[in-house]
């Protein structure tokens, strides 16, 4: 065993005998190594591990803390199956014509964020000038490039501006994606469960689908490669970073994996990474994009979840597909609004949006153990929860759910949430539902939250047993 696995033991040791109790303080990086005899990557690998596993957690400028105590709820089980070509069929779920606290995966801004953005907005507009009268460059504009090659320059990830494509969002990126590198009756490799909005993209567009089992590390990248050597995928889209639904986010090892299998078979792969800063921790992970050698991955994100869904500014690094995407992206596409591309661009280089990033991260950490002691105190034994390590979602598993009886009880009460049949064509997840948790426990939050307790205990085989 390597020493920072020895020292990850012993640490998990001491609070499973409650010499380290929840929420106490951990010694820092430098601390730990200079006890340990150790080097500071040894400690921080040690740290690491830890938090992989959701032993520990790290406050942005505070340090590490021991996490709420795992026992007191378990984690779901993820479906092995055989995956298959399937054509993507659309759900019989419909959305809630209510739109609650529980529902869309999101959270809020803050009022000092919102104070710096419109300054933000006000340089731009300065800057402006002419430039009203013109249509936006279709690529993006060179400031904003600029600003995004810089700031994630910081993480590791080295990106030509000239190279980076500016979207209205997370999903257009995608979109534009499929279309530069697959045609109509395509099968494409996507996680099982996987964002129901990727499916219902897919489906729109006419492509069928291969589910990839998940696994506790990502996804069975056996059974990919098995499809990748049968030529049965024409490509994947996978979220490699705190995935929607279910919060897992894929090893380093997975992920350079996922890389080399591309690589190797000539397959795109498209890396949904909209959640990819939203790290509980405190070192954002590098996308399987880092690991891409001959341009084989397709990297979208957008700035949805890290700062607002309002302003629909996303980015593709298209690699390899670099000519083919533009052509699709601005064959019928003017660019995105120029004041917002000018005025994220001045709110990433003013240092704003990675201060409120780090703040926004230390939210959702606190938020996720709220949500997860305040579940684990009213639920059942039975009801097993995730634990992510970043992102902003909980995904639920509950034992012999009544699926119609939830949903008549849902519609009643009034509670948006999404079920976990959404999230596949397949059979798999009906005792399953995913929550958001961006948002504070409020009265209003918390009284959704007692009654999808209730109306989990009426309709599902879990009993009284707390």
């Amino acid at each position: 065993m390597t020493m920072y696995k020895m020292m990850a033991s012993q640490i998990i040791r001491e609070i499973e005998a409650g010499q380290l109790s929840e929420g106490s303080r951990l010694p820092s990086l430098r601390q730990l190594a200079k006890q340990q005899a150790v080097s500071m990557s040894t400690a921080v690998s040690c740290y690491q591990e830890l938090e992989s596993q959701g032993w520990i957690h790290a406050r942005p400028q505070a340090g590490y803390y021991v996490s709420p105590r795992r026992h007191k709820y378990h984690t779901p089980e993820w479906a092995q199956f055989v995956s298959q070509v399937s054509q993507v069929r659309q759900t019989s779920v419909a959305l809630p014509v209510h739109n609650g606290p529980l529902g869309i995966s999101t959270t809020y801004l803050d009022e000092t964020v919102r104070h710096a953005l419109e300054q933000s907005f006000r340089r731009a507009s300065k800057r402006l000038g002419r430039r009203l009268s013109q249509y936006p460059h279709p690529q993006g504009d060179l400031s904003l490039r600029h600003a995004l090659s810089a700031h994630f320059a910081k993480i590791g990830l080295h990106i030509k501006p000239d190279e980076l494509v500016i979207t209205s969002g997370c999903m257009p990126a995608i979109k534009s994606a499929v279309e530069a590198c697959t045609q109509v009756g395509d099968a494409i490799a996507i996680s099982s469960p996987c964002f129901s909005g990727i499916l219902d993209l897919l489906g729109q567009m006419g492509r069928q689908i291969v589910e990839i089992p998940s696994l506790d590390e990502g996804i069975d990248l056996e059974q990919l490669e098995q499809h990748l050597q049968q030529g049965s995928v024409k490509a994947g889209i996978f979220c490699t970073s705190h995935m929607n639904p279910q919060g897992i986010t894929m090893s380093a090892r997975q992920k350079q994996k996922l890389a080399a299998l591309a690589n190797h078979y000539q397959v795109p792969m498209i890396e949904d990474d909209v959640y990819l800063e939203l790290s509980y921790g405190e070192h954002t992970p590098l996308p399987a994009k880092y690991y891409d050698q001959g341009g084989y991955i397709l990297w979208c994100g957008s700035i949805s979840k890290s700062l607002s869904p309002s302003y629909r500014l996303g980015w593709c690094l298209p690699g390899r597909f670099s000519k083919n995407y533009v052509d699709q992206h601005t064959a019928s596409f003017f660019g995105v609004s120029l004041p917002i591309q000018l005025a994220v661009a001045d709110f990433i280089e003013s240092g704003h949006y990675a201060k409120q990033l780090k703040h926004r991260r230390s939210r959702l950490l606190n938020l996720r153990q709220a949500y997860l002691s305040f579940l684990s105190a009213r639920l059942p034994d039975k009801v097993k929860m995730s634990n992510p390590q970043g992102g902003m979602v909980l995904w639920l598993q509950v034992p012999d759910l009544n699926v119609t009886q939830f949903m008549a009880l849902l519609e009643e009460y009034q509670i948006d949430i999404r079920l976990g049949q959404q999230f596949s064509t397949l059979s798999l997840y009906n005792d399953c539902l995913r929550i958001n948790i961006g948002f504070e426990l409020t009265p209003e939050v918390e009284q959704e939250l007692n009654l999808l307790v209730e109306a989990i205990r009426q309709s599902s085989g879990v009993g009284d047993d707390v």
